[in-house]
């Protein structure tokens, strides 16, 4: 399923927004960094740039930058109280929240930070391997890395293992995020919640992009 706005693949948007467009440095912000600027923005109207810029841990300059750039893309609107996503920001992030749910996360032995970050990603369980490659895309976007877990309707486990998961975890996250069988969750984990959240994410976002790609 290929995730669309006003007709447009969603990742060609986020990826403009992202990518470096003149010379110089390229954006030290992400897919993962918009994606999570939407969801600030729609959480309520009236965020200002400071606010945005603390929730995504970024530099005032760089959060002037990427909001500049979701504007030229028809996404937000600035106004003297705060900024607010225009429809078709509504619709984009609509779109990402149809595929995916997140959720801090307690910790856990499977993974090695002391702070995690849940992301679940629907329908996605065929399309894992052994789950290296989201460890590797948490480990670029500055995680200390990503344990991803199968659903099978009932219980949660590893790609190639079947082993009993800590009940504690297994109830946390099917009450938070709902998971139905084949869907799978992704969790970030680091020593501060943002750079799990932005590991959890920038790899959920990489599975979705693989996914859309093979039903291109």
């Amino acid at each position: 399923m290929i995730i669309t706005v006003w007709g447009l693949d969603a990742f060609s948007v986020i990826d403009r927004i992202a990518v470096k467009v003149a010379p110089g440095r390229p954006p030290t912000y992400t897919a993962a960094h918009v994606l999570k600027a939407l969801e600030v923005i729609g959480s309520g109207s009236g965020v200002g740039r400071q606010q945005l810029s603390r929730e995504l841990g970024l530099g005032e300059g760089m959060a002037r930058t990427l909001v500049r750039r979701l504007r030229g893309e028809g996404l937000v609107e600035v106004h003297r109280s705060g900024m607010v996503l225009l429809p078709s920001g509504v619709k984009l992030l609509s779109g990402f929240r149809a595929r995916m749910a997140s959720t801090e996360a307690p910790e856990t032995g499977v993974t090695v930070g002391s702070r995690n970050y849940a992301v679940l990603v629907k329908g996605a369980a065929g399309c894992i391997r052994r789950g290296v490659e989201q460890r590797d895309a948490a480990l670029i976007a500055g995680a200390k890395g990503a344990t991803t877990l199968l659903y099978d309707g009932v219980r949660f486990h590893m790609p190639g293992m079947y082993g009993e998961l800590d009940p504690h975890l297994t109830c946390f996250l099917i009450d938070r995020l709902k998971p139905e069988a084949g869907d799978i969750v992704i969790i970030g984990t680091a020593d501060d919640l943002p750079a799990a959240e932005m590991g959890a994410k920038t790899a959920a976002l990489e599975l979705l992009r693989e996914i859309a790609g093979s039903a291109a």
